[in-house]
């Protein structure tokens, strides 16, 4: 033995004969020995898994699509579904008629958007005496808060009722800071609360509109807003983000509110019922969704929802990629987090009907929340292109073809003005996949960063002047923020399975549909998407 090992020793016997060729040939040799015992079952495992999963997803988007056509077409407004009355003047009361409310505005180094946030508050119509805003700065930077500071000032030397409020850490983030906020003396007066993040500019109207639904009816606990994108048309990429939430809020909130009675509070332009919120605990910080996590436990509690569609409060997407990605994650991480820490204790509960509960778990939680993510990405991203390299496994049409297109189609109708982007929403959809995808598994396995908050940029003024500014109808392009090689990675993986199929298999399946989204994952990867400014 002179201590060196044989090709022999190495190489099965299956592939002695080859040892003198090239290393291309030898690779090729072993996978077709293990193509067959080992890939294509697992291929075709994967693949039915896939299936199944894009089945549950497909009846849940068509049964909602079902319900809302019979919500626009026979269904009645939140006016008429529950009794509602505005509010007029008691000569005898005077404004103690109407019901105190408190404004809770959450900042944190907010220097673009807290004169914009401050000032429509400010501008609420109620009675002054009968309305108290409260600003919870939770800023690190001293500059800025001097100046949000400087802000309340200036309201309340008008006559405005409103309160500047530091804490000296930021345990729980936001769900700390709203928390703290309810501690205060002075919210023992107040019978309903309205929240507000730092970019929402609600219209003088909104108490006005909100407050009679939970005024009129005791079992009520929550009146929710619709958001309106001030910069929808900023980029490619707002508009990928109109298209995903206008379905959310168009199809997924009116269900909810229409049917069970229940879908996620948004965390912002929803007004809550003061003793409904302390009776299901309060803010928890237990999660990145707080929000959510106040929405199911008071679920659970008995009470109600209601959505108010045509109720539109003004707000701002992320335009740039790097806070695009936080708030994807956070609101990909969180509800898996939840689903995790909550789904037993929806199963005991007693004070919810059954029908509500396989709501909430199935359709609310496991449909949306994680099999939604999952499948989008092991499926078209994986599975798909992996059959290309393994033609032994066959992908059925309605599979590969069919739902996928139903599915789109039917989130189109969130956004008819953008059906034209239809082709980019897919491909960008399946490339933000991988991002959900890892953070829904992070809070399913509740592993690092599971907890991990970083707030959404804003650009508010900075924005006016830059969409003011701006020449339409020009493409743009700015390299910024770092490689993700993740997103390179699997963008390679699927510029390889379409090559391979152009090359070798001849059939020419999914070879257009993989360079696109090849392209679309080299895109994410390096940071271009959020540059570019829409043709239309």
């Amino acid at each position: 033995m002179d201590g060196r090992l044989s090709t022999a020793t190495i190489l099965p016997d299956t592939f002695q004969g080859a040892r003198d060729i090239d290393i291309t040939a030898q690779i090729g040799l072993i996978w077709q020995q293990v193509k067959a015992p080992l890939i294509v079952p697992l291929l075709k495992l994967s693949l039915a898994v896939c299936l199944a999963m894009s089945i549950m997803l497909f009846l849940e988007r068509v049964y909602m699509g079902i319900v809302i056509v019979f919500v626009k077409l026979f269904g009645q407004k939140p006016e008429k579904r529950y009794k509602w009355e505005p509010f007029r003047d008691d000569v005898e009361l005077g404004h103690s008629a109407y019901p105190m409310v408190l404004i809770q505005i959450p900042m944190y180094n907010e220097k673009e958007v807290y004169q914009l946030s401050i000032g429509a508050a400010s501008g609420l119509s109620w009675p002054s005496d009968r309305i108290i805003i409260q600003v919870l700065d939770d800023s690190t930077d001293p500059a800025i808060k001097d100046l949000v500071e400087l802000e309340c000032q200036r309201w309340a030397s008008k006559g405005i009722n409103i309160k500047y409020e530091i804490r000296d850490n930021r345990n729980g983030y936001k769900a700390g800071a709203l928390r703290e906020g309810m501690k205060h003396g002075y919210v023992k007066m107040c019978d309903y609360v309205a929240i507000f993040d730092a970019d929402f500019q609600p219209e003088p109207d909104f108490l006005w509109r909100t407050i009679p639904f939970l005024a009129h009816n005791p079992e009520i606990a929550l009146v929710q807003a619709r958001w309106k994108f001030v910069n929808a048309n900023e980029c490619l990429m707002t508009r990928m983000q109109e298209m995903s939430l206008d379905y959310h809020f168009t199809v997924e909130q009116e269900v909810g509110s229409s049917t069970y009675a229940f879908f996620g509070f948004n965390g912002t332009a929803g007004v809550w019922r003061i003793s409904a919120l302390n009776e299901a605990g309060g803010w928890k910080d237990r999660t990145t969704v707080e929000d959510m996590d106040l929405a199911v436990r008071a679920t659970l509690k008995g009470w109600k929802f209601v959505y108010v569609s045509d109720l539109e409060v003004k707000s701002e997407l992320p335009s740039s990629l790097k806070a695009f990605r936080y708030q994807q994650h956070r609101w990909s991480c969180g509800p898996a987090n939840l689903f995790r820490k909550m789904a037993m204790e929806i199963i005991r509960n007693k004070k919810v009907s059954l029908w509500k509960k396989f709501y909430v778990i199935y359709s609310f939680f496991f449909v949306r929340k994680i099999v939604g993510h999952i499948v989008t990405f092991v499926f078209y991203c994986v599975v798909l292109p992996a059959t290309v390299l393994v033609p032994e496994v066959e992908v059925p049409k309605w599979g590969a073809v069919y739902i996928p297109s139903i599915i789109t189609l039917l989130n189109a109708v969130g956004t008819p003005r953008s059906f034209h982007l239809l082709i980019f929403w897919i491909l960008f959809e399946n490339v933000m996949s991988l991002h959900r995808t890892k953070a829904t598994l992070i809070g399913l396995l509740e592993a690092g960063k599971v907890n991990e908050w970083v707030v959404t940029e804003k650009l508010g003024d900075a924005l006016k002047a830059k969409l003011g500014t701006k020449a339409p109808r020009k493409l743009r392009f700015k390299l910024g923020g770092r490689i993700h090689l993740l997103e390179l990675g699997v963008g390679a993986y699927l510029f390889f399975c379409g090559c391979y199929d152009i090359t070798f298999d001849g059939k020419n399946r999914y070879f257009i549909y993989l360079f696109l989204q090849s392209i679309a994952f080299f895109i994410v990867g390096v940071g271009y998407v959020g540059t570019f400014v829409p043709n239309s």
